[in-house]
């Protein structure tokens, strides 16, 4: 199928281009979140950058630096009230067209040792205000017919991992709950779908790459040979959150130098 599109002046414009969409980004402040917004931004979207204040502040300047649009609005995503309300003011006030789902936590403990309050806000952030975001942002585009919900989940979304045992739950949860959405919302024009990233060199591997022989272990099954970088997710989110991607819906997009194949 032929997903290229015409501009107002009749030139043919890529399936990839975003111009004229909107993306709220959570998290976007480092890492795979930082590489997403400014991947969406080359591709054409303005941004809403949703994040603890400050955060994302030096993500917004790099976007208007390349000449893109960005606002930063403050959110904790483990604060489930001010989601909802956050996300209803932004549901009013703007048009969002594309949201990206990627802020989040993880803790690394013995499971014998795990405290329950550590558990509940790796479940606050990464399930819960994620799925209250999905609501509120997701609302009007199952009323207009249209609309991409991408979020971050995992090779745990898979697997059971060593000594994250929170973390495994809560990205095993964020693949159903795609799955679900995809279900109910794909029917109605919204197409929802997830990335999951394989070891990328982020703030939350570094125990990971600092380990010499987990990290060798971990190298030794990739067959791309290297840890991944945080731009290797941006073109997977760009791709979803497009016009190329309209008859992909309900997919976990593993992203991971070829780890899962091994």
């Amino acid at each position: 199928m032929d997903t290229s599109h015409d501009d107002a002046t009749g030139h043919v414009r890529s399936p990839f281009d975003l111009h004229g969409r909107c993306a709220a980004v959570t998290g976007a402040g480092r890492g795979i979140g930082r590489a997403v917004a400014l991947g969406l931004a080359r591709a054409g979207a303005d941004l809403v950058l949703l994040g603890r204040p400050g955060s994302s502040d030096d993500t917004r300047q790099a976007v208007l630096a390349a000449g893109g649009k960005a606002d930063v609005v403050d959110l904790d995503l483990g604060d489930h009230d001010a989601v909802a309300r956050v996300g209803a003011e932004l549901a009013a006030s703007r048009r969002i067209d594309v949201v990206v789902n990627n802020a989040g936590v993880i803790d690394r403990c013995d499971a014998v040792d795990v405290d329950l309050a550590d558990w509940q806000r790796v479940l606050d952030v990464n399930l819960t205000g994620l799925f209250v975001l999905c609501q509120q942002l997701g609302r009007p585009m199952v009323e207009r017919g249209h609309g991409k919900i991408v979020s971050i989940a995992s090779l745990l979304s898979f697997q059971g991992g060593i000594r994250v045992a929170s973390y495994a739950a809560s990205k095993h949860a964020v693949a159903g709950v795609t799955k679900a959405l995809a279900n109910e919302w794909g029917p109605r024009g919204v197409q929802v779908n997830a990335i999951a990233p394989g070891y990328i060199a982020t703030d939350n591997t570094t125990a990971l790459r600092e380990d010499a022989d987990r990290s060798r272990s971990i190298l030794e099954r990739i067959p791309a040979g290297r840890w991944g970088d945080a731009e290797d997710i941006a073109g997977a989110a760009v791709f979803l959150s497009s016009p190329a991607a309209d008859y992909v819906n309900g997919h976990v997009l593993v992203v991971d130098g070829g780890w899962m194949a091994r």
